[in-house]
């Protein structure tokens, strides 16, 4: 069974990095949250106190 040369090894290597670098860089940029700025009240303190 013929091995590998070392430059096929550096080419797989690369591809392996390259794979991995687009696939974080894509689920930082493309994943997104669902905003929820209707649910969000302030919530307001009625009582004015009289020192």
């Amino acid at each position: 069974m013929p091995q590998m040369s070392p430059i096929s090894w550096l080419i797989l290597y690369n591809l392996v990095i390259m794979i991995f670098i687009t696939y974080n860089l894509m689920n930082y940029y493309l994943f997104k949250y669902n905003t929820k700025a209707q649910e969000i009240k302030k919530l307001v303190s009625k009582f004015n106190w009289k020192w």
